[in-house]
């Protein structure tokens, strides 16, 4: 099927080889949506989020619930979101998302990771103009009428909605509207299977496999940093 075929192949079981990392993610952000809003996932709407999106990713419970627990301690790590913009080789923009009790070993750590492949990394905003920022929820799509659940939620800002490769119904929204999505979906027991906030690039780059599987295998090393929760990219998927 081709090396493009393999390389993805290949990426996809190194990912699933790398879930203890994603609960370590995971755990950092429910931690720090603890401390923002409290414990209760009831009155806490980021909190109800993250761990919608553990379960999702098959976050033991037990897990969750020793994430929310430690949060709740004063001794527990405070951790912060720093958001990180570079140039990767072949004029490939990349933002990566970090969550951090260290941003001197993080930043120390981003520099690296672009310097060495032979990119650069940016300022502050200075890719803004490159990526749109989007509220993204993925719903189950058996059994659902999407011209009627787009007339229910387009008040809310329901953009558009998507099947993806795993069956599942993807809503778009804008980041504005995020917060009011996530409400109106609770507040009509729409099960949502997980929901994020991503960087949806505005155009494109087309890479060779060659160049795809460089700049893929510089964000490989982003993704496998503790500190690193997202990273986004202008390079076309192969």
């Amino acid at each position: 099927m081709g090396r493009a075929f393999e390389f993805r192949k290949a990426r996809k079981m190194k990912r699933w080889a790398n879930m203890s990392k994603t609960f370590t993610k995971l755990g950092r952000q429910i931690a720090m949506s603890v401390k923002a809003g409290g414990a209760d996932p009831e009155s806490n709407s980021s909190l109800r989020m993250f761990i919608q999106n553990a379960k999702a990713a098959n976050m033991p419970k037990d897990r969750i619930e020793n994430a929310i627990k430690k949060a709740s301690s004063k001794d527990e790590k405070d951790y912060e979101e720093v958001v990180y913009e570079g140039y990767a080789p072949h004029g490939i923009a990349i933002v990566v998302e970090t969550a951090t009790d260290n941003p001197v070993r993080t930043v120390a750590s981003v520099r690296s990771y672009f310097t060495r492949s032979g990119g650069s990394l940016g300022t502050s905003g200075s890719l803004n103009f490159l990526f749109e920022r989007k509220g993204i929820f993925k719903l189950k799509a058996e059994g659902v009428n999407v011209e009627e659940l787009e007339l229910e939620l387009i008040d809310f800002g329901a953009e558009k909605f998507e099947l993806n490769e795993d069956n599942e119904l993807v809503l778009y929204t804008a980041f504005s509207d995020f917060g009011a999505m996530q409400k109106a979906l609770e507040t009509q027991k729409i099960e949502v299977l997980s929901a994020d906030l991503q960087r949806i690039p505005l155009n494109t780059v087309e890479l060779t496999d060659e160049q795809a599987e460089e700049i893929s295998n510089l964000i490989e090393k982003f993704e496998d940093d503790d500190d690193v929760t997202a990273v986004f990219h202008n390079m076309k998927e192969v």
